[in-house]
């Protein structure tokens, strides 16, 4: 356990993970945080006689940065975020330095500066989109992303002297962005609710199921999953080696940090409640930078390399340790001795065989994975280890007695089209009553589109009329080797090719059997399917393999205009609710003020009857204000879901190239969706261009 240096109470609750620290007249660290009465506290130290200072927010706060974005100025600003706007506050003047409307809500924020920018800019990530802007409010980047943004993070991933944009979101993925361009992607299992920079390359993640790790690049150092919730992640040196640990704070009231390097916990301390939010500053203006620890009932703790204090008894543990690995190693000794002196053993040379295939004869079609082997040994039981297929990520078979055999069959059922490492551990014994068992331990990797069937090339009646077309100069066999690498091939493919010039393949998906061709002929690349994204899925796929730099391709895709102007439509009807809603509120607001003036002055003129009267109109506006909230709500949650809905639509059609021009494109479509103009979103939808 930990020594705080100090120790002190808010008294106001705190929203989780919307806690920050700044510089805001350059010299001093202030805390920042949300409270649960949509107030902005800052907690300023260095003025005791007015320690805490209020700004009120009229709307619910979702996001709360503070930094540097004011060049020539080592003022901190604050920025805070909400469901529907954005404010950039200058504490230090107590004045606005600017404030938009967000319609995709603004749910991360970050300060920093990317790779074409001269100075630092505000990035915010929301529904679907990613956005940046000056310190005056001029917007500079906009583009979209594949699902609702919930962490952000600037630093140099590559190396190359330049920042890149890392972005974590509810679909699973960490995305790596030059500037607006995707360069990399990494799919994790739950959504990523949390990221924080390492030097040299290397950055921490958290997700939604409890698992935190550290990344070096885009190769998985480490990581652990605790069953508690992440609400936030801060780098610190506690125990001043002068490397950074990675801080966590839980949703339990754990605090603990590891090293960066092994994941090792190096320092834990508990809070009566729930962790809101970690940040470092020097706090108590001591010369050197604390870490500070806020919890949702107010609790601040400070910590620094003094509090970690090192127990007399580690050395005696580590000895425990070693004496129980050493315990377990004798024990499995003796019982591999005693299978081989009572002739219970396994043959020497029996092998665990693996076998991926897709099946479509089970209850729900699926990708099957089939053990057995090679002998009549048996397998007892199999456990299976896959991120994002089973709910705990591991999957335990262990077959009825009557069922058991040398053959195993399990089905697994990938959410999302990505590749996949599956972890296999089985228990080979020689005899349903021996009671010692070998145990295989192997990996197996699923391909991208392991969820998709080769089937046999349908007549041209069936082939799909929505497709996407380009020029392509290739061999044959490196169209083979592409679909062996990302498809699960069975023995007889039902590839229709001449083995030169000529190569069809049609796959039907194993979640909704939707059909998809792919034909190449003559230098020319066919895909023909209804689902955009999958289809976008396979451009970029065919890209990274054949590595292409430039893709520019046609397209027909008649059901996704028609479904992004039912969209347009349905944004613009709701838009014009929220308008209407928010003016009959406003009146209300107006009305149900003069009626209070009025009760209190027939009080006091003692007139009970015009009071009365007045009280009843209160009540009833204020339960029809109340029912106008609701609707209000539903109307913003439905607006919401439209706005994603656009915006994975633009995002597919510009995964339909590639090329460096993604910013113009996405900038065009948006402008094009602003203004209703379908002459232009048929035209950025086949071709690219308007």
């Amino acid at each position: 356990m930990a020594v705080p240096l100090f120790s002190l109470q808010l008294r106001h609750s705190i929203l989780p993970s919307l806690v920050t620290i700044g510089k805001y007249d350059g010299s001093h660290h202030c805390l920042t945080a949300a409270t649960s009465e949509n107030k902005i506290l800052i907690h300023s130290p260095h003025r005791p006689e007015k320690d805490i200072s209020y700004l009120n927010i009229s709307q619910k706060i979702t996001a709360l940065f503070a930094g540097k974005a004011i060049p020539n100025d080592d003022k901190d600003i604050l920025v805070v975020g909400t469901v529907g706007s954005i404010l950039v506050y200058n504490v230090d003047l107590n004045s606005d330095l600017f404030y938009k409307e967000i319609p995709d809500g603004v749910a991360a924020i970050t300060i920093g500066k990317l790779n074409s920018m001269k100075d630092p800019s505000i990035i915010i990530g929301g529904n679907c989109s990613i956005q940046a802007f000056d310190y005056k409010g001029n917007e500079i980047l906009w583009t979209v992303t594949g699902d609702n943004v919930r962490s952000i993070l600037v630093m140099d991933l590559d190396l190359d002297g330049s920042n890149e944009l890392l972005v974590g979101s509810d679909d699973y993925e960490i995305r790596e962005f030059k500037d607006d361009i995707i360069v990399n992607e990494i799919s994790e299992t739950s959504s990523i609710c949390a990221l924080n920079s390492f030097s040299v390359g290397r950055f921490a993640y958290a997700l939604d199921n409890g698992t935190v790790g550290v990344y070096d690049k885009f190769r998985r150092v480490w990581r652990v999953k605790s069953k508690s919730t992440v609400n936030f992640l801060e780098k610190y040196d506690l125990d001043g080696d002068g490397k950074d640990e990675l801080i966590t704070g839980w949703s339990n009231g754990k605090i603990d940090a590891r090293n960066s390097m092994t994941g090792e916990v190096i320092f834990r301390d508990v809070l009566s409640t729930s962790i809101a939010g970690i940040v470092i500053g020097d706090y108590r203006r001591a010369g050197k930078s604390q870490m500070i620890v806020v919890s949702v009932n107010g609790e601040v703790r400070g910590y620094d390399n003094t509090s970690l204090k090192i127990e007399s008894g580690v050395q005696t543990n580590v000895i425990h340790d070693l004496l129980q690995k050493r315990q377990i190693l004798t024990a499995e000794l003796n019982n591999y001795t005693k299978a081989s002196n009572e002739g219970h053993g396994i043959p020497g040379d029996t092998r665990l065989i693996t076998e991926i295939s897709v099946s479509e004869e089970t209850t729900e079609p699926c990708v099957l994975l089939t053990l057995s082997t090679n002998n009549s040994t048996i397998l007892k039981a199999v456990t299976v280890f896959a991120e994002g297929i089973f709910e705990d990520e591991t999957h335990v078979v262990h077959p009825k007695r009557e069922n058991i055999s040398s053959i195993l069959k399990i089905s697994l059922l990938p959410p999302k089209d990505i590749l996949l490492d599956i972890h296999i551990r089985a228990f080979v014994g020689s005899s349903l009553d021996n009671d010692q068992f070998h145990v295989f331990e192997l990996t197996r990797q699923l391909p991208k589109f392991s969820m998709y069937s080769l089937v046999i090339y349908p007549e041209i009646e069936d082939i799909p009329k929505s497709y996407v077309k380009f020029r392509l100069v290739e061999r044959v066999q490196r169209l083979d080797l592409w679909l062996s690498q990302n498809f699960i091939v069975p023995q007889k493919t039902p590839v229709k090719t001449d083995g030169q010039d000529f190569w069809k393949i049609s796959i039907k998906s194993l979640r909704d059997s939707t059909l998809t061709c792919i034909t190449f002929e003559r230098e020319m690349m066919c895909v023909y399917s209804v689902n955009i994204n999958i289809t976008a899925d396979i451009i970029q796929s065919l890209a990274v393999y054949l590595n292409l730099e430039q893709i520019d391709s046609s397209a027909e895709f008649p059901e996704v205009l028609a479904d992004l102007w039912e969209n347009i439509q349905t944004m613009k009807t709701l838009q014009q609710n929220s308008v209407k809603l928010n003016a009959s509120i406003a009146d209300s607001s107006a009305l149900l003020k003069n009626l209070i003036v009025q009760s209190e002055d027939f009080r006091l003129l003692d007139d009970m009857s015009n009071m009365e009267k007045c009280l009843n109109e209160i009540y009833h506006i204020d339960k029809q204000m109340i029912q106008n909230h609701q609707v209000t709500c539903e109307n913003h949650e439905q607006l919401l879901m439209t706005l994603k809905k656009i915006n994975t639509i633009i995002q597919n059609a510009s995964r339909l190239r590639v090329n460096n021009n993604k910013t113009d494109t996405i900038s065009i479509y948006r402008q094009a969706v602003a203004s209703e103009n379908m002459t232009v979103l048929k035209k950025l939808i086949e071709s690219g261009n308007k």
